[in-house]
């Protein structure tokens, strides 16, 4: 059963949207999802400031990324990485907003939004390399916004989960300590979401089972096989990975995902955890303002951000 409030910001997203999307371009698609996002997206919090700047990854491609402060970002104990959801194909750095300056606010932390590419007009793995390749300048300390703390945590919401997870498990591999802990909001971690939500939620309110095979084929193309290390359901281990916050919600196709990889993670012995948001849905953290399991969402995740920035 939906939570009272979830009723009522499912109903005020439809009456957001165009009743036949079905004709719409990408470029249609994203400037509708764009003043979607825009009608819950407050001022930013007091004390919060938001600062853009071009990042030129080693291959010279060149996108923004969107740093908020904290009111004393003199005294953060850390920086979060955050990857925007949108299926790979809608978000922006504006999309978001609502979610990063949040963060900022209720943690102290620095927060980094990364305006990666969108599909189809870049299929995979461009939006995870625009990710990897922005962490690993964090770690290295040359981001484009003068020092940051260097105690580095990643995080992402629905498609951005995928790329957090995924970055995380590639710097693994690759031998590069230095992230701390992973933050993963109703996650897309997988091609195919896992069971049993894939069926009971196929026909969930704001996303489908056919949104997640649509995003998925724009992204992946059926290609996912030929770019392993981006779909985290795939991986052939599970070990040596930071501390997990996988939540999944309710309602939702794409829920059992974040269970399956916290399982997968503790079954060879490292930290993870799967709460669920029970009558939440997915993109729900929009409803920040009014939905009580929202705010237990939210102070999750924060609670887990400021505990892994110090330890």
């Amino acid at each position: 059963m939906l939570e009272p409030e979830m009723v009522a910001f499912v109903e005020r997203t439809k009456s957001l949207y165009p009743r036949d999307r079905s004709a719409s371009t990408f470029a249609e698609q994203r400037a509708v999802y764009e003043r979607y996002a825009a009608a819950f997206t407050p001022p930013l919090p007091d004390g919060v400031t938001a600062r853009d700047a071009p990042f030129t990854s080693p291959d010279e491609r060149t996108f923004d990324v969107r740093l908020y402060a904290p009111a004393d970002r003199a005294r953060s104990m850390g920086t979060v990485l955050y990857f925007h959801g949108g299926g790979f194909v809608v978000g922006s750095l504006d999309s978001h907003d609502l979610i990063t300056a949040r963060i900022a606010a209720d943690t102290g932390l620095c927060v980094v939004a990364v305006d990666y590419r969108l599909a189809p007009e870049h299929a995979a793995p461009a939006a995870h390399d625009d990710c990897l390749a922005v962490t690993r300048a964090a770690l290295d300390g040359r981001l484009p916004f003068g020092p940051l703390p260097r105690s580095l945590q990643l995080a992402g919401d629905s498609a951005g989960g995928t790329l957090a997870a995924s970055v995380a498990m590639r710097l693994r591999d690759e031998g590069k300590a230095g992230v701390r802990s992973v933050a993963l909001v109703y996650p897309m971690l997988g091609i195919e979401p896992q069971l049993p939500a894939r069926n009971s939620e196929a026909d969930a309110p704001m996303l489908t089972l056919a949104d997640v095979r649509r995003c998925s084929a724009l992204y992946w193309g059926g290609q996912a096989h030929g770019y392993a290390w981006t779909v985290p359901l795939e991986a052939s281990r599970y070990d040596g990975l930071p501390p997990t916050l996988a939540i999944g919600v309710e309602h939702d196709p794409l829920r059992d995902d974040a269970r399956v990889f916290a399982e997968r993670i503790r079954a060879v012995g490292g930290q993870a955890s799967a709460p669920v948001g029970i009558g939440l849905v997915h993109g729900s953290w929009r409803a920040l303002a009014t939905s009580p399991g929202v705010q237990w969402m939210h102070r999750e995740v924060c609670g887990f951000l400021v505990e892994h920035a110090a330890g």
